[in-house]
């Protein structure tokens, strides 16, 4: 019996090393060679560039909704001040995806149902002795959200 051998692989640079395969497509953009430029990966990679922002918004509001959660309505009070640190951090984060992509704006209300769901069934599992509301109490716009601290008492 013959075995037939392995042909050899046609791997293309972007498959070998992929920052080697971006500076190089930076480079042909910039000398405007778009006929060597491959259109295909490209695509593939911004695609995942919006997709990537997307799921870190995302991410980072149902860590944020999951501590507000737990800071105003579990009488932790040694637990405070590391829920009140993610707090922050999670806004500042948030702040920052925004502040670069602020057409993600637009899909904040989209996402907030979503996330909000999550984040209660989360908390709802780690705390079950604790009462949580069904719906956001709050304002769920997005300044409210990364500005106000819910649990202080005017």
């Amino acid at each position: 019996m013959t075995q037939a051998l392995p042909k050899p692989s046609k791997t293309s640079l972007y498959d070998q090393d992929l920052h080697l395969w971006l500076e190089t497509a930076i480079a042909q953009l910039k000398a405007g060679d778009l006929n060597n430029l491959d259109i295909e990966n490209l695509i593939e990679e911004l695609d995942g560039l919006v997709g990537r922002d997307r799921r870190e918004l995302k991410n980072r509001l149902r860590m944020l909704l999951e501590h507000l959660l737990k800071r105003l309505y579990i009488d932790m009070p040694q637990e405070f001040n590391g829920w009140q640190r993610t707090i922050r951090e999670q806004r500042r984060q948030i702040e920052l995806i925004l502040e670069q992509s602020p057409s993600l704006r637009n899909i904040w209300i989209e996402y907030f149902d979503d996330q909000w769901r999550s984040a209660i069934k989360d908390v709802r599992a780690e705390y079950q002795k604790t009462t949580f509301p069904d719906v956001w109490q709050f304002s769920r716009d997005i300044d409210s959200l990364l500005n106000i601290d819910f649990w202080e008492k005017n």
